[in-house]
């Protein structure tokens, strides 16, 4: 993934120390971290702060594909971990405040399951599903569609940190089955990553990863970092089994609304493919993800019950935070996407994208 443009002071000085010639030094991190510590201290909203979150992102990244430019050993650069560990503290903080945890079911798996099943269908967070299909335009599926590239584009990727994480047995065994579909059961072309980039193709988007890193607010990169962050850090196995679950049992209902905007517009099956694969799937993964990955993690480590339920809620939380600012654009005629202070080829791109569909960009 190329480095998207700065946002701020944090990402600017990250950025520069990412692509000097020499490895970043101990005193140029340390300037940095602190100047972190002090922003994520004065930022009023670090779930919407563009500075911070573009940095988390970014360094969160150096354990995935990587970066451009970035050699592969800063992976582990202790000065920029402990950049992260100091941004993390603030994110997983502000989380905790924001997400609210319901009172704790008993630790059995069917206690486990039959909560994440009520959080789930009392879920009334702003429906974007349903926008999408009865109202929106191509121009706003386009954003749609950008706006949930920065995860499903690596699709299974964070929530695949935990099978190391886990103990053998119930909870793991789920997981791999989970994830096996996700990735396509050994099948290239059916990888759900691989099938989004066919949506994305049939509305004339580019399918490489990141490439609209630059149009995507902090609030949906948020979204992605909370689950890096429980993915990566083992103490937090039972907030990414929560988070996972509370995914899938939220994925069905909405795909189908997803394929219905589609062809609502006149996208055929290639097109709509990834949402009825999705319908599916998922119908499928919500029970498997409920009871044996949540529940069965819980009854063999009762102690994570608290983590597996704040996972969960945190899925539904940022949902219906990046759903409601996505749909108050969209109804105000205003666009979802940020806008970046300079153009880049991604600008290019999506301006030819919407002079192809007829859209004055």
């Amino acid at each position: 993934m190329r480095i998207p443009a700065p946002r701020g002071p944090v990402s600017a000085a990250l950025f520069e120390l990412l692509t000097a010639s020499e490895a970043p030094d101990a005193p140029a991190l340390a300037a940095v971290t602190e100047a972190a510590r002090r922003a994520a201290a004065e930022s009023t909203d670090i779930l919407r702060d563009e500075d911070l979150q573009l940095a988390l992102f970014c360094l969160y990244e150096l354990h995935y594909s990587g970066l451009e430019t970035v050699p592969d050993a800063l992976e582990w650069h202790p000065g920029l971990l402990d950049l992260r560990l100091n941004l993390e503290e603030a994110f997983e903080a502000a989380l905790r405040q924001a997400v609210p945890v319901p009172p704790l079911p008993e630790p059995t798996s069917e206690a486990v399951a039959a909560e994440l099943f009520r959080m789930a269908a009392d879920d009334d967070g702003p429906s974007v599903s349903r926008y999408v299909a009865s109202k929106a335009t191509r121009e706003q599926l386009q954003e749609f569609l950008i706006l949930r590239s920065i995860y499903q584009l690596k699709e299974a990727d964070p929530h695949s940190w935990a099978i190391p994480r886990l103990p053998v047995g119930r909870a793991k065994a789920a997981l791999i089955e989970i994830q096996a579909d996700e990735y396509g059961g050994g099948r290239p072309e059916r990888m759900h990553s691989h099938l989004f980039g066919v949506t994305m193709k049939g509305l004339e988007l580019e399918t490489e990863y990141g490439w609209y890193l630059d149009f995507v607010p902090a609030l949906t990169l948020a979204s992605s970092n909370a689950m890096s962050l429980f993915g990566l850090n083992r103490r937090l196995r039972g907030a990414i089994a929560g988070h996972l679950a509370a995914f899938e049992m939220t994925s069905s209902i909405p795909n189908s609304f997803y394929a219905r905007g589609f062809r609502r517009l006149g996208f055929d099956d290639e097109v709509t493919y990834y949402f009825d694969e999705h319908v599916e799937a998922d119908a499928v993964h919500e029970q498997i993800a409920a009871r044996d990955l949540a529940g069965g993690l819980v009854e063999s480590e009762p102690d994570l019950l608290g983590d597996v339920i704040f996972g969960a809620a945190t899925v539904l939380t940022l949902d219906a935070m990046m759903g409601g600012e996505h749909l108050a654009a969209w109804q105000e005629d205003r666009s979802a996407l940020l806008e970046p202070d300079s153009a880049g080829p991604a600008a290019t791109a999506l301006e030819g994208a919407a002079l192809a569909a007829g859209v004055t960009p």
